[in-house]
């Protein structure tokens, strides 16, 4: 047992068979704390990112599960991790990864945890880099003498040095005669690169001469430079060392002075900013890594060096001041303020051994004392496990994790909507074509019965309609208290919204005796606003293209009575027939059969027949419940609507990769406008001025290119947004007249509801279209497959936007095959029976090829017709569409 054994303070061990290099550690305040206190970074070559934030109850320690701050798979080897202020508009401190081929930054930030399971960190990529060349290293500062961020320059394996200005890429440079790459350092005093050489030699090279140096397009010299055209890349200083080194590192005293630090195979060199040798030190051991930092003793410095003998040596200037033992080999080496103590050590080993040390004379004389050995009785243990088993079991079933009627008594939410428009409408910025567009005012009630924190009252409708107000805060609420919160809604966009229901969802914090924070909880309740408020009264159309027909169990209803505020009372023969004028500008006919149970919506577009048919359905839902009768039905007998739906899809992906295309050609013409500005500010920085060669008028094209594809591209997102709102009324529309068709239930239907509509929008990464086919397929394995158990789900795969809509059109005809066989939908593969017990020639399993599908879509023609005319025709004699459905 060695007397300068390192003291461990905290240790780790990162990992199963992982492996680690020099630039795998670092230490940062990283979450931009402001305390003072550095977090460990760490990554690996198999991708994992970790950081940590040691507190040892007691000196010595391993790792406790707290201590872990962060965990995260990146899949892609971890070179270098660094952190500075690498984004732009902010001197925040973001986190850089350096993977072979990519360059990430992303920001570290922690939200404060209100219970017992403490804080909670993420991270979030701010910008990447995708690198042309295989990475080796990289250095960070602020070249060229910027104020208050830092940019990040890599090196190549081939010896090109690639500088990133943040988030855009600045230039590349070749190093003259370079075979291996070295390890690279910034001097921000002298604003130069400094890397060693596969000649062993030291090179620096100023920042001016790289950023004015000739482009590095090719590896090889071109015909210009051998003629003496362009600027070369010259070396500012050399000094042959004999050796190949394996690090450097910058060190400043002050302003005026700065000093580099070279380790060797074999020798540790000091040199000043001019490459002249300050002092060597011949080393005994063969050097495995180094940290100088500046002493307390004025004009000298301080080196950590570890070696491969498991020792760390600690040299002042040349003389060796101290040396302890590790209990491994160290790769990397670094000293920062961990939990309030200064100077500790930090070192990492290539298999993941992490130990923060500090130095110290104290022997461990410290025995394990003898544990008595005793028996145990294992019929005991099991017949106590069992007993306290069974007290969890009736705990959990008699109160739950929270007593039920603390939890209703909390806060009691309530919404009140006005029978009658606003006296003067609150309705602002408004794009529908009508003159005046109406608001309704709908007022919320909060009653608390205890005394509450951080209250958040959120409100939400569908677009386009919106709110003069949808975010309510209330710091504290007294018990025994109501607070009534008033806004309007009106419709904003010139279109029809999916649904008439909106939503407010309460969030507030229960304080307890154990945590005075409080414990966050959420409350919500729906609201529903008037159909007037999206449509007006209307003349009935003749015609239409698009009919549905609604068959209930109970005599007709006359629509006078249903929609009071729709039509007119001096019109007796015409009760029957009724006109709806959407805001937007699309029309829809309501008919009732005088004689038969039917009702006929029509319309000239498909979307517009779910507002109206869906208040039809609630409304006549009403009317029986009011009469007292409890049997009231309603089904859909005709066929499916498949075509009409499918052709929403196909407009709907078409935006999609319209949006796509403009990206692409945006970011294009961005690269190529750049370019132009890189090369205009060359020719103009240069001593000699040179013709512009007609640049000027280059960059004024691009320029207008680039805004005239930013509106396009603002354009369609805005279509994209409306017509996946259109999509939203159609699928809607499908899912009801399906629950009619097959006679669902509510979950059944909820089930549907999950499967077509799992988004709120589409987003860049995740589209509609690849989530629901993901959704239907999952369906068609599992409850609606011939038999569920011996499917095999496979849903690991990342969803990516398909090429085109033909397999999410087979997959949700094929839904609609295996109800119409009697297939049901249940989300436990427990309690599905195999379809062939359903009815004779049940449901047969997924398709596995393009040849079955096709021969699933012949047996289905019959069932689903893709003519525009939905109606259910009868025996009887047709008539006029205005005269009803009455016969």
């Amino acid at each position: 047992m060695s007397l300068f054994k390192a003291r461990d303070w905290w240790s780790a061990v990162l990992g199963e068979k992982e492996e680690f290099d020099q630039g795998c550690l670092c230490l940062a305040d990283v979450d931009n704390t402001g305390n003072g206190q550095d977090k460990i970074i760490v990554g690996s070559f198999m991708g994992y990112l970790r950081i940590f934030n040691p507190h040892p109850i007691k000196t010595g320690d391993g790792a406790q599960a707290a201590d872990l701050l962060l965990e995260v798979h990146l899949r892609d080897p971890i070179l270098q991790v660094e952190v500075g202020k690498f984004v732009s508009g902010t001197e925040m401190l973001h986190l850089a990864v350096l993977h072979s081929r990519k360059l990430c930054i992303y920001s570290v930030s922690g939200t404060l945890g209100n219970v017992e399971h403490g804080n909670q960190y993420q991270i979030k990529l701010m910008y990447e880099h995708n690198l042309q060349r295989t990475a080796c290293n990289m250095t960070y500062g602020p070249f060229g003498g910027v104020k208050g961020r830092d940019l990040i320059c890599i090196q190549s394996m081939d010896g090109m040095l690639m500088v990133f200005e943040q988030e855009s890429y600045a230039f590349g440079r070749f190093l003259p005669g370079s075979l291996l790459p070295g390890p690279l350092a910034y001097s921000s005093r002298t604003d130069s690169f400094i890397t060693v050489s596969s000649c062993q030699q030291v090179e620096s090279y100023k920042y001016q001469v790289l950023a004015f140096a000739t482009d590095a397009d090719k590896r090889q010299e071109t015909e210009q430079q051998k003629l003496g055209s362009g600027k070369r890349l010259v070396v500012d200083w050399t000094l042959n060392i004999g050796e190949q080194a394996l690090d450097i590192c910058i060190v400043s005293f002050n302003q005026s002075a700065s000093s580099v630090f070279v380790l060797g195979e074999r020798n540790f060199f000091c040199l000043k900013d001019n490459g002249q040798i300050r002092f060597m030190k011949k080393l005994d051991c063969s050097p495995s890594c180094f940290l100088p930092y500046c002493s307390v003793s004025k004009g000298t410095v301080n080196t950590l060096i570890g070696n491969h003998n498991n020792m760390l040596h600690i040299y002042q200037d040349v003389t060796l001041k101290w040396a302890t033992q590790l209990p491994h080999v160290p790769v990397a080496v670094r000293v920062g303020c961990l939990h309030d103590l200064k100077g500790v050590i930090v070192t990492l080993s290539d298999d993941g051994h992490l130990q923060c040390s500090y130095l110290g004379t104290d022997p461990s004389l410290f025995q394990a004392p003898k544990v008595e050995s005793r028996e145990l009785n294992y019929d005991e243990l099991d017949t106590e496990l069992k007993e306290l088993q069974k007290i969890i079991k009736d705990v959990n079933k008699s109160q739950g994790v929270w007593p039920m009627t603390e939890r209703e008594d909390d806060l009691k939410i309530s919404a009140m909507v006005s029978s009658n428009f606003d006296s003067v409408s609150q309705a602002t910025d408004v794009e529908v074509g009508t003159d005046l567009v109406p608001s309704v005012t709908v007022k919320i009630t909060l009653q608390n019965q205890v005394a509450l924190q951080k209250i958040k009252l959120s409100v939400y409708v569908q677009p386009p309609l919106v709110l003069t107000c949808d975010q309510f805060t209330f710091e504290f609420m007294a018990p025994e208290m109501t607070r009534t919160v008033g806004f309007s809604v009106y419709l904003k966009g010139s279109y029809t919204p999916p649904e008439l229901e909106g939503n407010a969802v309460v969030s507030y914090s229960r304080p307890t005796d154990r945590n005075p924070d409080g414990i966050p909880r959420v409350t919500q309740c729906k609201f529903r606003l008037p159909l007037k408020l999206v449509c007006l009264p209307g003349q009935p159309s003749k015609t239409a293209s698009h009919k549905l027909t609604i068959e209930t169990n109970k005599s007709p209803v006359s629509l006078l009575s249903l929609f009071p505020g729709f039509a007119s009372q001096s019109e007796d023969d015409q009760v029957n027939v009724m006109g709806f004028h959407f805001l937007g500008g699309s029309r829809v006919t309501l008919l009732a059969s005088k004689t038969s149970q039917r009702y006929r919506i029509q319309s000239e577009q498909f979307e517009d027949l779910w507002l109206i048919t869906n208040e039809l359905i609630i409304r006549l839902q009403e009317y029986f419940e009011k009469q007292g009768i409890k049997d009231f039905a309603c089904s859909f007998s005709g066929s499916m609507p498949l075509q009409e739906y499918f052709e929403l899809i196909d407009h709907h992906f078409e935006f999609r990769i319209n949006g796509e295309k403009l990206e692409e050609l945006l970011s294009e013409r961005a690269v190529q406008f750049r370019a132009i500005q890189r090369r205009l500010l060359t020719r103009f920085k240069d001593k000699t001025p040179a013709p512009l060669q007609h640049l000027d008028t280059l960059l004024d094209g691009t320029y207008k290119q680039v805004i005239a594809l930013a509106d396009a591209v603002e354009e369609n997102q805005d279509n994209l947004f409306q017509s996946f709102t259109r999509l939203k009324s159609a699928t809607h529309l499908v899912i009801l007249l399906i629950g009619l068709w097959q006679k669902l239930s509510a979950d059944q239907m909820a089930i549907l509801e999950a499967a077509f509509l799992p988004l709120q929008q589409d987003t860049p990464e995740l589209g509609w279209e690849e989530t629901v086919d993901a959704a239907i397929s999952h369906l068609l394995k599992t409850c609606l497959s011939k038999n569920s158990k011996e499917q095999a789900l496979n849903l690991s795969s990342q969803l990516s936007m398909p090429k085109d809509t033909s397999r999410l059109k087979k997959h949700i005809t094929l839904l609609c095959d295996r109800l119409a066989k009697g297939g049901r939908l249940c989300l436990s593969t427990d309690a599905v029976a195999p379809q062939t017990m359903v009815m004779p020639g049940g449901c047969a399993t997924i398709p596995e090829s393009d040849l079955e599908e096709r021969s699933m879509e012949q047996d289905s023609t019959e069932l689903f017709t893709n003519h525009k005319h939905l109606i259910v025709e009868t025996p009887r004699a047709e008539v006029s569409p205005l005269q009803g459905v009455s016969e």
